[in-house]
């Protein structure tokens, strides 16, 4: 122990420092760019492509069934500010295992039905086909 103090100079623990240091940057910009202001919004997805929005703080309690190809299925519920895949048939259940998201930037996937749900908020782009509920 003592021979490889003694190895060690001055710039090395300068350095090792600098990495601890710089290890907490990413931490800290996404803290910063992470906006919690404005409604959150659960965005559905099926294939990629952007299905249904809601407004998950203004929903007490809601329940949707979402029937895929092939006999798939995704139920959704939304209550009180969070939203989660309550049930699929899906062989893994990920997105079920996942619960309740409610904070923007949190997502519960689906990936054998392709499927996804996403917490944003108020800014966040959307597609005018689908109205926000």
């Amino acid at each position: 122990m003592k021979k490889l103090l003694e190895q060690f100079k001055l710039y090395d623990y300068i350095i090792v420092i600098c990495c601890v240091v710089f290890s907490f940057f990413p931490l800290i910009a996404f803290a910063m760019t992470t906006s919690n202001e404005g409604d959150k919004i659960a965005i559905v997805k099926i294939n990629g492509e952007e299905v249904e929005r809601y407004r998950i703080d203004e929903i007490d309690h809601f329940e949707k069934t979402y029937q895929l190809e092939d006999g798939k299925y995704n139920v959704i519920e939304v209550e009180r500010g969070r939203v989660r895949n309550k049930e699929d048939n899906s062989p893994d259940q990920i997105a079920v295992r996942t619960s309740w998201i409610n904070k923007p930037g949190q997502i519960a996937i689906c990936i054998p039905h392709d499927f996804l749900i996403e917490i944003v908020t108020e800014g966040a782009k959307k597609d005018e086909n689908y109205p926000i509920y």
